[in-house]
Parts: structure tokens; sequence; C-alpha cells
């Protein structure tokens, strides 16, 4: 981690089946539009019911090294 910049940005998944899940619909979706994805940090979790079915929510802190000028 020598020498990196990094940013951060907050973002939440949802899923019907687990946080767990829901952590890693955020980064895959996440790392369709944010290059060098370094690390996250599960700063909430929550859920609601939808339809009488759980719906978990976790809101993730992630940083991502900013590209070379």
């Amino acid at each position: 981690m020598s020498d990196h910049v990094y940013k951060l940005t907050e973002i939440v998944g949802t899923s019907r089946d687990g946080n767990d899940e829901a952590i890693k619909v955020a980064l895959r979706r996440a790392s369709k539009s944010i290059r060098n994805i370094r690390w996250f940090e599960v700063i909430a979790q929550r859920g609601y019911v939808e339809d009488g079915a759980l719906v978990y929510q976790v809101t993730l802190k992630i940083g991502f090294t900013l590209d070379e000028a």
C-alpha cells in the first residue's frame, strides 16, 4: 500500500439471500464502473420487508486507487 492515493465512495447492496450476498452484489456491480477497488468496509447493515420477504441491505465504504497521471 505504499505510495498510493485512494478515493473513497459509499455504495449500498441489497439481496434477499443475506448480508454476505448483499456485499457481493454491491462489489460485483461497482467493479463494472470503478477500477482498482482495493478494500471495503461495512458501515451499516439493515433490512426491510417487501411482499412478505426479508431484504438485506448493506452499506459499504470502498477504497480504490486513482489512475496514475
